[in-house]
């Protein structure tokens, strides 16, 4: 097998604030695993927040490429990154989930079936998804919340977490009327104290409201355990739910964990956790980063195992360099091609352009990167303020 690596930068179409920081755009890092005259593709974007700047992203791809391609078959890489064996068990998650995706996407290819049927799944996977709208002014939440309903999405996840909750509160109320027939998910990406959030969670309950997203800072599972048991609306772990321990210890605590396979490690670790969880009253809501559609594509293969879909971080993008899983209309599907089943887009506005990994940086050193600027005019490394798992 060989491995290719190539980087491009993902540019939101408007900045997405949350609680903690602002994104307008991200590194992407696609990997082309060649075999056999086919090639799998899978991508990994940077995040501060997950420990992953671009520059580590390709110290430990270069680490892994001559491992990687020592493999004869993909079938058998796949097998062994799925039972952890050296090297995919050092790799960090993000960088592990988008090379399993490229295995992925390469055995289907081979078998000529698309991953969801690799996956035990015979039928198309279509499932609705949530559409997010961030830390707005309630009237401009308003217009993309009627905008976004008549595009067809009945499910609209609300960026919570202002100085002033009382400003939260008026955005969810004008979601609600703009979109009296839309679902709504409620995130603060932890920015209350336990006792914030049992005060304010009624009040958003009285609104339509019904679930919310780690609603309080990470790092005390017992506290999110607490406030779940008394919320009057279900409590779904992001944050505080990054790996398969993390979601075990939550099992029967909390309603739901949102796994993103960029924090969990991919595909195998979130079947890993679905059957940990089994029967557990804890389920699944499958979230994301801010990626194009060949970064969300494997979570789509897997979308009909969540209550909750939050598949649209794809839809955020200026221009989606892939194509293929569709959500414009509120719905993401598999496509019924081989391996994942997505394609480039026509007409890139901004090709992206090889990036080979020096020995310098392979040895440790720190590619350069070139600040872009922020909103308010602070130079944010990768553009993300204060980059945040929680999208």
């Amino acid at each position: 097998m060989r491995l290719d690596i190539r980087t491009g930068r993902l540019r939101l179409a408007t900045p997405l604030r949350i609680s903690r920081s602002v994104t307008t755009e991200r590194d992407a890092v696609r990997l082309a695993l060649g075999h056999g005259g086919l090639t799998g593709h899978g991508e990994v974007v940077s995040s501060l927040h997950l420990g992953l700047p671009t520059h580590r992203i390709h110290q430990e791809l270069a680490l892994l490429r001559p491992a990687l391609e020592r493999h004869q078959d993909p079938e058998q890489a796949l097998a062994d990154l799925s039972s952890g064996a050296p090297p995919f068990a050092a790799l960090p998650a993000g960088v592990l989930a988008a090379v399993e995706a490229a295995l992925l996407d390469l055995v289907g290819k081979r078998a000529g079936e698309p991953v969801h049927r690799l996956l035990g799944r015979a039928d198309p996977v279509a499932a609705v998804t949530a559409r997010t709208i961030g830390i707005e002014p309630p009237a401009r939440a308003a217009v993309q919340a009627a905008r976004l309903a008549d595009a067809g999405f009945t499910v609209l996840k609300i960026k919570a977490g202002s100085a002033d909750p009382g400003l939260d509160l008026a955005r969810v109320r004008a979601v609600h009327e703009a979109a009296p027939g839309a679902r709504l998910l409620l995130d603060p990406n932890g920015a209350w104290t336990p006792a914030e959030a049992l005060r304010l969670l009624p009040a958003f309950a009285a609104t339509g409201v019904e679930a919310v997203e780690q609603p309080i800072a990470p790092g005390d599972p017992d506290a999110l355990a607490a406030v779940a048991e008394r919320s009057p609306i279900p409590v779904i772990a992001d944050e505080d739910a990054v790996d398969y321990e993390d979601a075990c210890r939550l099992a029967g605590r909390v309603q739901g964990v949102n796994l993103k396979l960029a924090k969990c490690g991919g595909v195998h670790q979130v079947l890993r956790i679905a059957e940990a969880l089994r029967g557990s009253g804890t389920e699944l809501m499958l979230g994301c980063l801010v990626a194009s559609s060949l970064g969300i594509a494997p979570a789509v293969h897997l979308a009909d195992r969540a209550r909750w879909l939050d598949l649209d971080g794809h839809l955020l993008l200026a221009h989606d360099p892939w194509q293929g899983i569709g959500g414009a209309d509120g719905t993401v599907r598999t496509p019924d091609r081989a391996g994942l089943g997505v394609l480039p887009a026509p007409d890139v506005s901004a090709p992206e352009a090889p990036a080979p990994v020096s020995r310098a940086t392979a040895a440790g050193a720190p590619a350069p990167e070139a600040p872009a600027p922020a909103p308010d005019g602070r130079a944010e490394p990768f553009a993300e303020a204060r980059p945040a798992a929680g999208r």
